[in-house]
């Protein structure tokens, strides 16, 4: 759990809200706690907020109402009770229960906006998805802000794109509209997603199942938002970003942040303007005419190189493009495992990129410079916060809330950064 330091707060924090909307030292929520002057309006607000954020973290822990009430020691029909607004916690209780669950006390009394201009991009319907959405949603209303307050905000380069509804089309037209090449390979979608106003939020989430989802502009968007767990290959985050970047272009209207499956129509939509987008088609022609002569599955890992892709991506533009039948899949497979002597799994991807390349600098991407944690997360609002703490708008706590820092890395970044 983070600690808790008390800091001063900038006028951006302050605009927060009531005195119910941001709760963050130990001291005055002690006070708050025991505050006679609340209105029972107010505790019935404060009740249901920590009812509604304690069962979507439990339930984004893993946890049964009874394990946490082991945690805790106390019984489950407590924390039932709890779970239903039925319960005013003292301080002490309520440290106790974000130590349980390993977060904060803002992050049990905050009010979180509901997202519904959402598209999930999954396999199954996602476990801890609430939570999810709404860590997005504080980081759109982070975002939002900082850019209100330094009058900052960039516009949505792709607009041109959306007058299309071919999806190799829209994916053409987004690359013009971004200035890249009839041939040039994106050597790096995140900064270029950022320099084309799309805000870009990558969520280290341990589900194979959840690939990333975008936001549409009603919710703050648009936004990309990639989930960069360790086990997904590189390759695939950065097909997800391309992938939502053509809902956000193609589906403009179409949202449903509760649905395990978007309609496989437009699914096919988004690949296909995935493909393109990563793979123009002279470029890609001109990458797979130059391995003539290679066995298949050598041909393959070498043009996935060129573009970052994953191998899946490459042989379906094969099959696309009409360079092969349907079954070069699996030629590409017996050959490999033959090459290689091990069957790829499903969540195989071989010669995959590193972390590192998965970097936000897309001019300077050709080559990649290992990157830290921090690197890869959110360079244009690390930017904004930046301007934010040298105009005093910001305290450091509110950079650690942004940032998703302890405290004393909140305040190194403050110091590393600063010119």
């Amino acid at each position: 759990m983070r600690p808790f330091v008390a800091v001063s707060s900038g006028r951006l924090l302050q605009r927060r809200g009531s005195r119910l909307a941001y709760l963050s030292r130990p001291q005055h929520l002690d006070e708050f706690c025991q505050d006679a002057t609340l209105s029972g309006m107010e505790r019935s607000e404060l009740r249901r907020r920590v009812a509604v954020n304690l069962a979507r973290l439990r339930e984004d822990r893993g946890l049964t109402q009874a394990a946490l009430a082991k945690r805790l020691g106390w019984s489950r029909a407590r924390v039932g009770k709890i779970e239903r607004g039925l319960v005013d916690l003292p301080a002490d209780e309520l440290d106790g229960l974000a130590d349980a669950l390993d977060t904060t006390w803002d992050d049990l009394y905050d009010r979180v906006r509901l997202l519904r201009s959402v598209r999930f991009r999954a396999r199954t319907r996602v476990h801890g998805r609430a939570q999810i959405l709404a860590e997005v949603s504080r980081w759109l209303d982070t975002y939002r802000q900082l850019e209100a307050e330094l009058n900052d905000a960039v516009p949505f380069v792709f607009e041109p794109a959306r007058k299309h509804q071919d999806p190799a089309d829209a994916a053409r037209a987004a690359r013009r509209a971004i200035g890249l090449r009839e041939r040039e390979p994106i050597a790096n979608i995140c900064g270029l997603l950022e320099s084309g106003g799309v805000k870009v939020l990558l969520l280290n989430k341990k589900r194979d199942s959840f690939f990333g989802l975008s936001v549409g502009e009603p919710d703050g968007g648009p936004a990309v938002v990639v989930n960069t767990w360790d086990r997904i290959a590189v390759e695939r985050w950065i097909f997800t970003a391309a992938h939502e970047l053509g809902h956000l272009v193609l589906h403009t209207e179409e949202y449903d942040p509760v649905a395990s499956a978007l309609p496989e129509d437009a699914e096919r939509d988004a690949d296909a303007f995935a493909g393109e987008f990563l793979m123009p088609e002279a470029a890609f022609s001109r990458a797979w005419m130059a391995t003539i002569g290679r066995p298949l599955s050598q041909r393959v890992l070498a043009t996935k190189r060129v573009f970052r892709v994953g191998y899946r991506s490459v042989l379906w533009r094969l099959v696309a493009g009409e360079y092969a039948d349907s079954d070069v899949w699996f030629r590409f497979h017996d050959d490999y495992t033959a090459r290689h002597d091990r069957t790829l799994l499903r969540n195989d991807e071989p010669e995959s990129l590193e972390e590192g390349e998965f970097s936000w600098d897309w001019k300077r991407a050709s080559e990649p410079a290992p990157l830290s944690e921090h690197d890869c997360r959110d360079a244009r609002l690390s930017h904004l916060l930046r301007r934010a703490a040298d105009k005093e708008l910001v305290s450091v706590r509110f950079v650690a809330d942004a940032l998703d820092l302890h405290y004393e890395d909140a305040l190194k970044w403050t110091r590393e950064t600063r010119v």
